[in-house]
């Protein structure tokens, strides 16, 4: 039950798996899946060393790497572009009112001589994104693929110069061009149309020949089964390996998804400054209050959010801890190996077929 894009990729299964984790990416990719490495996190030294990890680790099986590089973005084309410059223009009001958020949960000051990394989506385009991307086609990977639209012409130049796949995430039918449709069901930076609306969509605008992967609210066969019969290749998933055994999501933050149903999520701009589905938590439901100031642009809004939550996950805040996840949260209620939730997902999705090929067929 193989589409083209696994003959493309070299792929046993049309299950794509996002996950910041390389053991979660290794484990999918050896299990016959696809595993996609967010590389948000990562300045290009330490994405090398991720990197290097899942060659030694994956088996020789096919992965590939995904960016977040928004075509526009507050600060870009200004000629004092700098992390800097961008600080600067945050307004104390906004600094304020997180240091009150974090007042609020006894969230205590970072030791001095403590930093954290500053990483918001969009904020190392600029500056590491050429980096990144250098350092990703050093290795092995198959696919690039941005998390807010087309990349950058110096992404799609340098990998197509390696043979490497292009995609990019889009949420409506406009931006659908070599994308992974995602509707507003997903984890992270979605729009405001559901799955089941957006892929046969997406397919139509783009053609035969561009291969569309669905994504938002797939969790099991069943859904793959649908995503496929809208049109799709594949299933790109995210949220589900987020509680798997190998992620290394926070113990607290884990307990969190567990225990939450299909309503706990919510699309804000108060992690990242653009809507993204997420868990609901203190942080989110502070910035929906009346007297809260509107959430900022991409990355200003990060560069908020950024040393908050490196505060709050010290201090191992579970009001506060949340992650970006989709409306499937209600079906992540235990820790399981990867391995397993993929065979499951495949199983049922064969299952799922099959029946419907027997109903079709009168049997």
């Amino acid at each position: 039950m193989r589409t083209p894009i696994c003959d493309k990729l070299g792929i046993e299964f049309p299950l794509f798996a996002f996950s910041h984790c390389r053991d979660v990416v290794a484990a999918v990719s050896k299990a016959g899946g696809y595993g996609v490495l967010g590389a948000l996190a990562f300045s290009p030294d330490q994405l090398e060393i991720e990197l290097s990890w899942i060659d030694e680790h994956v088996g020789g099986k096919p992965y590939g790497v995904d960016f977040a590089m928004p075509e526009k973005f507050v600060g870009k084309g200004d000629g004092a572009f700098s992390l800097e410059y961008l600080q600067s223009l945050v307004p104390e009001e906004h600094r304020d009112f997180v240091e009150m958020i974090l007042a609020d949960h006894h969230i205590p000051p970072m030791p001095e001589g403590v930093e954290g990394t500053m990483k918001a989506a969009g904020l190392g385009v600029e500056v590491e994104g050429p980096g990144q991307v250098e350092i990703a086609l050093r290795h092995p990977v198959s696919m690039l693929v941005n998390a807010l639209g087309p990349p950058p012409a110096y992404a799609i130049e340098a990998a197509h110069a390696k043979g490497v796949l292009v995609g990019a995430l889009c949420g409506s039918p406009r931006h659908a061009l070599k994308n992974v449709a995602q509707g507003t069901e997903a984890g992270g930076h979605c729009g405001e149309i559901s799955t089941m609306v957006l892929i046969p969509e997406v397919v139509d605008a783009v053609g035969p020949d561009i291969p569309v992967l669905a994504a938002g609210g797939i969790g099991r066969g069943r859904q793959m089964a649908a995503a496929m019969a809208l049109g799709a290749q594949g299933a790109w998933t995210g949220s589900i390996w987020l509680t798997v055994a190998e992620a290394d999501t926070q113990p607290w933050v884990v307990e969190n998804l567990l225990a939450a149903g299909f309503t706990d999520t919510v699309r804000s701009r108060s992690m990242t400054g653009k809507p993204a589905r997420q868990l609901r938590t203190a942080w989110t439901n502070a910035w929906e209050a009346p007297d809260a100031p509107a959430p900022l642009q991409m990355p200003l809004q990060g560069i908020l959010y950024a040393p908050a939550a490196h505060r709050f996950s010290r201090a191992r805040s579970k009001a506060l801890g949340g992650s970006p996840v989709g409306q499937i949260v209600g079906l992540m209620n235990s820790v399981r190996p990867a391995k397993d939730v993929v065979y499951d997902i495949v199983e049922e999705w064969i299952e799922t077929n099959e029946r419907i090929a027997r109903g079709v067929n009168g049997s």
